[in-house]
């Protein structure tokens, strides 16, 4: 009888507070976009699992909101995913923003992580090295949060030093089976919340001041077309009538635009003509409102 081979697989959470690459570097890692990245903070609202696996070895990654302190409903949805997240982990990577010393938000994350000291290894990741003037003094004052943890610096766009991260994280794997066959998809998001999350991306990154904050998206309708198109139907929801007129813009420039970004991304993607048809709508107050949260797609954090 043949002997199987043995493989080693494990869950590696991503965290830190919010805007410090934790997406690019879960993006990079994975070789693929499966997270949207703008520069603005809270990007990320819901825990995504990317995997990745190579040979014998399955990471599946816990990419996390930006941990802070939450002013409504949507804020308390998204520090629950990254308390949930560390639930169950072999291992943590600490994002850090070597630009900047540390600010309470990043204190929060070392005493989010501190219960996990001596069970499951945390990497201290200080991350924008190649624009950092202080790389060095900046890692010392965060590891001081947390002097347990193993820190190291990179940038997370450079190729090789997230090569040299990647093989470190194979190496803390424990012995089992894979999570998920090895053909699967790099993200265990459906396709729907995938078009949703580039559409948002998009609009994130073109909206300014609280507007892209109360932008959620809906994918509503995902039909192929006989001449081969892929028609792709999504809702922009927002809290005000002035928002809306916002996210329209004159004439209907501002949608047009996030439409056009999106629909180019979508295409590059998924190597095939997009129809994308969006709508903006008011559904007033919808970052407060638990019930409004689970129908735009964010179980609720509360009850």
């Amino acid at each position: 009888m043949e002997k199987k081979e043995t493989t080693y697989s494990g869950f590696v959470a991503i965290v830190g507070k919010p805007n410090v690459g934790k997406s690019t570097l879960l993006n990079n890692l994975l070789g693929v976009k499966v997270a949207p990245i703008s520069p603005k903070p809270q990007t990320t609202r819901k825990r995504l699992r990317g995997i990745l696996t190579e040979g014998r070895r399955q990471i599946v990654f816990v990419d996390t909101p930006g941990l802070h302190k939450p002013m409504d409903a949507l804020g308390q949805f998204m520090d629950q995913e990254v308390y949930e997240a560390l639930s169950d982990v072999n291992a943590v990577v600490w994002v850090v923003d070597l630009r900047h010393p540390p600010t309470p938000e990043d204190e929060l994350v070392a005493k989010a992580l501190r219960p996990l000291v001596g069970k499951v290894p945390i990497l201290l990741v200080g991350n924008k090295l190649d624009a950092a003037k202080y790389p060095e003094e900046a890692l010392k004052a965060y590891h001081a949060l947390l002097p347990e943890a193993e820190a190291r610096m990179l940038s997370a766009l450079d190729e090789r030093q997230v090569a040299q991260l990647k093989a470190e994280l194979f190496a803390l794997l424990p012995e089992g089976p894979f999570f998920y066959p090895e053909n699967f998809a790099k993200s265990d998001q459906d396709f729907g919340e995938w078009v949703a999350e580039i559409i948002r991306e998009e609009a994130m990154k073109r909206l300014w001041h609280e507007v892209p904050y109360a932008v959620a998206v809906k994918t509503e309708e995902v039909a192929e077309r006989e001449n081969g198109v892929l028609y792709i139907k999504a809702t922009l929801y927002v809290e005000r009538p002035s928002q809306k007129a916002i996210v329209i813009g004159e004439g209907g420039r501002k949608i047009k635009e996030i439409g056009q970004a999106a629909r180019k991304q979508l295409e590059i993607f998924l190597n095939r003509q997009i129809y994308l048809d969006l709508e903006v709508k008011v559904y007033p107050n919808w970052r407060k409102d638990p019930e409004a949260l689970r129908e735009l797609g964010y179980r609720s954090p509360i009850g």
